[in-house]
């Protein structure tokens, strides 16, 4: 995935995953200059197989990524990579900084870099991340249909995964870890449906035996799943914005801190466009690819209104206009 910068493109899109492939695609069959400037890291590695991505069902992650880049080299658009550290104002344009010490300027930005999943300080989540270790039910629920399911609340949607789980399977249990014990309405709907809460705090997550997680409370107490839920706490990728006064806010959900965006992807900073889950953080790999074919119709339409306000004063100039 490497590849020469030129001097200049219509766009620079930050982010080679589903949103910023698509985005480019869009933009590569509009006759733009783009390149895709991606630092390797996709949020989805861990996993065996996409889900819920008509067509693509089951197929790795990598090489869903690896036929995208493909396609949008097809249609002119460069692919390399590489870690975006900054971006500022150039004139009408953007200069970008990458950590390599290259720079390339864009009269655009298509941001779709994605966030990170911040975990619980709990020994043995982050290892098994992505394998035993689940978020998203329709992303894995199937893979683990009528299991074992543990969930591990640590915040504000923990119930609400129990009952999305609790679809998948009849037995699911709620470890409360550090919060307090669903109360009230929730209580009653965990009760209805068979999902007890154990509380205490849990101490670490690891192998039991074949194929079977052990959730090991503070007490000693360990209890056996085959796969446990976590609500990570997700975090927009969006650091190297800041000089262009970009930052990540809390996210109404309460469920991390995203980059605000308006229903055509455009942030608060003239020219540059967000999309998939930098700005939406619940949104899955089809949701996230559409977001960016989205945002990458309305740059090209920015674009052609600016070119067309361009043409119309070139004209104008010999006549004195």
């Amino acid at each position: 995935m490497t590849g020469e910068l030129r001097d200049g493109y219509d766009v620079v899109v930050v982010g080679g995953g589903a949103a910023g492939l698509n985005g480019a695609l869009l933009l590569a069959r509009s006759r733009r200059s783009v390149v895709v400037v991606d630092a390797g890291a996709p949020r989805n590695a861990p996993a065996a197989g996409v889900h819920g991505l008509l067509a693509r069902e089951g197929m790795p992650p990598g090489e869903v990524l690896e036929r995208g880049r493909a396609e949008v080299r097809s249609y002119g658009g460069s692919v390399i990579e590489g870690e975006v550290v900054g971006a500022e104002r150039d004139g009408d344009g953007f200069t970008v900084g990458l950590a390599d010490g290259r720079t390339v300027r864009a009269r655009r930005l298509l941001v779709t870099t994605g966030l990170v999943d911040e975990l619980p300080d709990v020994p043995g989540l982050r290892e098994r991340w992505g394998r035993d270790v689940l978020h998203c039910p329709y992303c894995h629920g199937w893979e683990v249909r009528d299991q074992a399911i543990g969930v591990l609340a640590c915040g504000p949607m923990a119930v609400h995964q129990a009952l999305l789980f609790r679809q998948l399977s009849a037995d699911v249990v709620l470890f409360a870890h550090t919060q307090p014990a669903p109360d009230g309405e929730q209580a009653e709907q965990l009760v209805a449906l068979g999902i007890p809460v154990v509380t205490g705090e849990v101490a670490a997550i690891g192998a039991a035996g074949d194929r079977v997680v052990g959730v090991r409370l503070a007490d000693g107490t360990v209890v056996e799943r085959a796969a446990v839920t976590v609500q990570s706490r997700m975090v927009a990728r969006a650091g190297f914005l800041a000089g262009l006064g970009l930052t990540p806010a809390p996210h109404p959900s309460g469920m991390g801190e995203h980059l605000v965006a308006d229903a055509a992807g455009r942030s608060a900073v003239p020219g540059v466009w967000l999309a998939g889950n930098v700005t939406d953080l619940a949104a899955q790999v089809g949701a996230a690819a559409a977001a960016g074919a989205f945002a990458g119709a309305q740059v090209n339409a920015d674009l052609v209104a600016e070119d067309a306000r361009r043409a119309v004063a070139a004209a104008r100039e010999p006549l004195g206009v």
